[in-house]
């Protein structure tokens, strides 16, 4: 369910911001186990300007690439 609404949504500026987004609440504790597990797995980006989902098509993690700096 976590993982559906960061999908949907355009962006969120911080965890409590989704974590209030949720439609059933859940412990804090428990959607920021979920967020390390997502981001471990590289299917979202904690970015300091907030939560970047890395599927396939997000406009937001495109514009993040070719903004960067290559290294190689």
């Amino acid at each position: 369910m976590i993982k559906r609404e960061i999908r949907k949504a355009k962006s969120y500026p911080t965890e409590k911001g989704l974590f209030q987004s949720l439609p059933r609440k859940r412990k804090y504790q428990t959607v920021n186990c979920v967020l390390d597990r997502l981001e471990s797995s590289n299917k979202i980006l904690l970015d300091k300007g907030g939560i970047v989902s890395a599927f396939p098509g997000n406009p937001r993690l495109r514009r993040l690439l070719d903004s960067s700096v290559s290294l190689g």
